[in-house]
């Protein structure tokens, strides 16, 4: 199991705000790499803050009026203050979640400036490696408390709020049937990232040309699916060089590329430094 969280004024206890508008009290993120591995959550009496999760790759469950939901990636899950809180992730499903509590006293009108609604738990956004980044960005805020830190994560969670307001407006879009087969690949890439994958060959197994695959997943993601699958890999690679002492050719291996030296050059293209420099400059490790 993998975990990575980072506490306003390093502190677990929930707080209710009344100060400032609004304020990001944690930011953390769960991956359950074992099958056996389960991480269940429940609190019947929900919290004083709001709580806002991101199922990123995988599927999650959460028990919304006794019903058992299971969640796929792409999918934003909101409770209030107060909400019944139940969910649970199991390893075989393979989820990766990131969650943010946040409060202050003008939450009720940042979420109705963004069309979120308070009383809709679920919002099915399809994935996208903006919300990775900004919940890893509020995370690491969080555990370095530089200057104007608290300023820094409310940008970034307000980020996401316009990132999901647009999303969720744009739906309406997309045609049915390429909407759909869109968020089954970006379903599948998420959860299989670490493998070999030929686009030419998905398109053929989900009965689609190249041409049309590529041109519709660009509509819908901004980037064609080869620059998709570079970013998810890359990201991951980030946290992992940020968060473990694993080698290079190992990591590179845990995100899709049999050759180092491969994964080394597309990261230096990426980032403008090595993977070996980048560790050196953010890792959390070398800092303990």
């Amino acid at each position: 199991m993998f975990l990575n969280a980072g506490y306003l004024n390093q502190s677990r206890v929930p707080i209710k705000d009344t100060v400032k508008p609004l304020v990001v009290t944690s930011c953390g993120t769960y991956r359950l790499t074992a099958e056996d591995q389960t991480l269940p959550t429940a609190r019947p009496k929900g919290r004083v803050d709001y709580q806002l999760l991101y199922v990123a790759s995988g599927i999650a469950h959460f028990v919304i009026d006794g019903k058992d939901e299971a969640v796929s990636a792409g999918t934003l899950v909101l409770y209030c203050p107060k909400d019944a809180q139940k969910y649970y992730y199991i390893g075989a499903d393979s989820p990766e979640v990131f969650w943010v509590h946040f409060t202050g006293y003008d939450v009720k009108n940042i979420l109705s400036y963004y069309k979120i609604e308070t009383n809709q738990h679920f919002f099915h956004t399809g994935t996208s490696p903006a919300y990775k980044r900004l919940f890893q960005q509020m995370i690491l805020e969080l555990q370095l408390c530089r200057a104007l830190y608290e300023d820094m994560t409310a940008n970034y969670l307000n980020q996401i709020f316009t990132l999901m307001s647009r999303q969720l407006s744009e739906q309406t879009g997309f045609a049915h049937n390429p909407y759909d087969e869109i968020e089954l690949a970006i379903a599948y890439f998420n959860e299989n990232y670490h493998k070999k994958i030929v686009i030419e060959d998905y398109a053929a197994s989900r009965n689609m040309s190249k041409g049309w695959f590529i041109r519709s997943f660009k509509a819908r993601m901004n980037m064609t699916p080869v620059q998709y699958l570079l970013s998810i890999r890359l990201d991951n690679a980030q946290t992992l060089l940020e968060q473990t002492d694993y080698s290079i050719s190992r990591i590179a291996a845990m995100v899709g590329y049999d050759n180092p030296l491969y994964f080394t050059r597309r990261f230096s293209i990426a980032y403008g430094m090595s993977p070996s420099e980048y560790r050196k400059k953010y890792s959390i490790c070398a800092e303990k």
